[in-house]
């Protein structure tokens, strides 16, 4: 067998495997489906694809906020204290600005290091300003700016599947986890990895 021949036997046996290792295309309803970019409290580039693969905890806030916005933070680590060490480990959390003209990467930075969020679970990001309204749009999230720079917004947190479909929320506010949603989260954790 010529050499030629033999790297198209081998293309031929790999083919079919590599086929088989393609992700499975998205549910019609995941919001990782929005191809948006967005970038991290460490400068990284993301998808919302990329987070494929775990439950996610997602909310909107601002760096800026004085009042809601630290009640977000502190319900999402609610919730992050309501679980095992292993079930922390299964869950990522994601915080996406509302306020991508002065929420930089430093802001983003910022507001991690102040509030000691892990960056293992804890990704705090922006989006430009039409991402921000497409993702807000997908998540049920109300906002609007005002004149002073503040924004009025709807304060909730969402629980997403591996895949990216909506599976709870609430807007419940603060370091007590609301029940209901705490256990929407615990049973999402309890399925098989990536299911």
């Amino acid at each position: 067998m010529t050499p030629l021949l033999r790297v198209l036997a081998l293309a031929c046996l790999l083919l079919p495997g590599l086929a088989a290792a393609a992700p499975a295309a998205l549910p019609d309803d995941s919001i990782y489906l929005l191809e948006d970019t967005f970038s991290d409290q460490a400068g990284k580039a993301f998808t919302l694809s990329d987070r494929r693969g775990k439950p996610q905890l997602v909310a909107m806030f601002y760096t800026s906020c004085r009042y809601i916005c630290p009640l977000i933070v502190d319900s999402a680590k609610g919730v992050e204290h309501g679980l095992t060490p292993e079930e922390r480990a299964r869950l990522g959390i994601l915080l996406v600005s509302l306020d991508p003209a002065r929420d930089d990467t430093a802001a983003l930075a910022s507001v991690a290091g102040k509030r000691k969020l892990d960056p293992a679970r804890w990704t705090l990001a922006r989006t430009e300003a039409a991402g921000v309204r497409r993702i807000a749009a997908l998540l049920g999230i109300r906002y609007r700016a005002l004149a002073d720079g503040e924004f009025n917004h709807s304060s909730a947190l969402v629980l997403l599947d591996a895949e990216g479909r909506v599976l709870a929320r609430t807007e419940t506010l603060g370091s007590v986890p609301d029940p209901a949603f705490l256990a929407a989260v615990k049973a999402a954790l309890a399925g098989p990895p990536g299911g």
